[in-house]
């Protein structure tokens, strides 16, 4: 079993987006759910995501959801623009969640929120 864990920013983050897409905790959970657990939890692989280099050790890896379905983004299918960053810990099998954004919104991520997060961890 996986366990999620999601940063306050992220929960900020989340909040803000849901206002525009209503569809987004649907489209979260299916994404953990179909994604996430079965790449982890059943070892099915899966181009939805891809691991973010300089971000990654023998006990953590930091990766991209580039593939985010979003039923409110109508027609776009998994090219919705929506773009998760998670770190996985496989040693504890969690998930936490750093960022969630549009890329109507802006072109990257927050990279030292991540940054901020795995020197956190490493301590």
């Amino acid at each position: 079993m996986i366990n999620y864990v999601t940063l306050p920013e992220f929960d900020k983050d989340f909040k803000l987006l849901l206002k525009r897409f209503k569809s987004l905790e649907k489209d979260f959970e299916i994404m953990k759910k179909y994604t996430l657990e079965t790449f982890y939890e059943e070892n099915q692989p899966t181009t939805a995501f891809v691991p973010m280099e300089g971000f990654c050790s023998n006990t953590y890896s930091a990766y991209k959801v580039r593939k985010f379905s979003c039923m409110a983004l109508k027609g776009r299918g998994a090219a919705s623009g929506i773009r998760v960053i998670f770190v996985w810990e496989a040693s504890k099998r969690q998930v936490t969640f750093i960022e969630m954004y549009f890329k109507g919104d802006k072109a990257n991520e927050n990279r030292n929120r991540l940054e901020n997060f795995i020197k956190n961890l490493a301590k």
